[in-house]
C-alpha cells in the first residue's frame, strides 16, 4: 500500500493560491477515500475495499470533485459540521474576493476544507511545510485551469 501525498499548510495554500493542477488536487483527495488505479497503466482510479461506502456507491469511478458540480456537492456534504470553518480556523483563509469567485475556485475551497477535515478528524498533526509537487503560475484564464486539468461542469 502506498502512503498519500502528505499534507501541509503550504502545500494547501498553494492549492488556495491556484497554483496546483485541478487534477493533483483530486489525486490527494481519492487517495485519503482509497480510490486505487486498476494497474499501472491505467489513470482511472475506482473504489478500494476501503472506500467509504458513502462515495462507493454513487462513484465506483473516482469523481472529479473540482470540475464536476455533483461531486464537489457531495464532497461538501461530507465534511463534518465541526470542521465546515477549518479554512478560516486552520489557514486564516478569508475567502476570495468577489472577482476571484467562480466555480473552479469555490470547489478548490472545498477541496481543502475537506482534507482539512480528514486530516483533523484523525487527530494528525498538519506540519507547516512539506513536498510540493509542481506549481504552476495562476492561470490567466480561472475558468480553464491548467494544462491537463478537466473542463468545469
Amino acid at each position: 500500500m502506498t502512503k498519500p501525498w502528505p499534507l501541509s499548510r503550504e502545500l494547501l495554500v498553494e492549492i488556495l493560491s491556484d497554483k496546483i493542477s485541478d487534477t493533483f488536487v483530486c489525486k490527494l483527495i481519492w487517495e485519503r477515500l482509497d480510490y486505487k488505479l486498476v494497474d499501472s497503466e491505467s489513470t482511472i482510479f475506482f473504489a478500494g475495499l476501503n472506500t467509504p461506502e458513502y462515495w462507493s456507491e454513487k462513484f465506483t469511478e473516482a469523481p472529479q470533485v473540482i470540475s464536476k458540480r455533483s461531486a464537489s456537492i457531495h464532497l461538501t456534504r461530507s465534511i463534518p459540521k465541526e470542521y465546515k470553518q477549518a479554512l478560516k480556523t486552520c489557514l486564516n483563509f478569508e475567502g476570495y474576493k468577489i472577482n476571484e469567485l467562480f466555480p473552479r475556485r469555490t470547489r478548490r475551497a472545498t477541496a481543502v476544507n475537506w482534507l482539512l477535515a480528514w486530516t483533523l478528524s484523525r487527530g494528525e498533526a498538519l506540519p507547516s511545510k512539506g513536498p510540493l509537487p509542481k506549481l504552476f503560475n495562476v492561470p490567466k484564464d480561472p475558468v480553464l485551469g491548467h494544462p491537463g486539468d478537466p473542463s468545469i461542469e
